[in-house]
């Protein structure tokens, strides 16, 4: 089975979400090409130039900016963020901290919580019926 997943391949835009990067902002030959996934794994392993630049700069892809702001994506939309964000426009968000992003935040850090009382709840249950 190893032999037949060294030549997997994947189109474009999988590798793109996997390498957490931008697809339209990576190189042509990237777009139209294949990758399989011992090409991925050498992206990952050793990135070249552009990935490099891409994922220090941007234009990140809509995950990667909710990410990097402390937001659910269905977040991003409410504040009208649609589109790919660079790095700089992230920071200037950041610094200017509109009413939407603070408040997507505190929504985001109330599911936080949330996720993390109900998995010490369920750990309390399963601990529980183990004794």
């Amino acid at each position: 089975m190893s032999s037949q997943q060294s030549t997997q391949t994947m189109k474009p835009a999988t590798a793109a979400k996997k390498l957490g990067v931008y697809l339209p902002a990576t190189p042509a030959a990237f777009q139209e090409g294949v990758v399989s996934r011992a090409e991925l794994n050498e992206l990952q392993a050793d990135p070249p130039e552009w990935l490099r630049e891409l994922r220090a700069n941007g234009p990140h892809p809509r995950p990667v900016v909710a990410a990097k702001l402390g937001v659910s994506i269905a977040g991003l939309a409410r504040g009208g963020v649609t589109e790919a964000l660079t790095t700089e426009q992230i920071e200037a968000l950041k610094q200017e901290r509109p009413e939407w992003l603070e408040k997507e935040r505190a929504t985001q850090a109330e599911v936080r919580k949330k996720a993390a009382r109900i998995k010490a709840r369920n750990a309390e249950r399963a601990e529980d019926q183990g004794h």
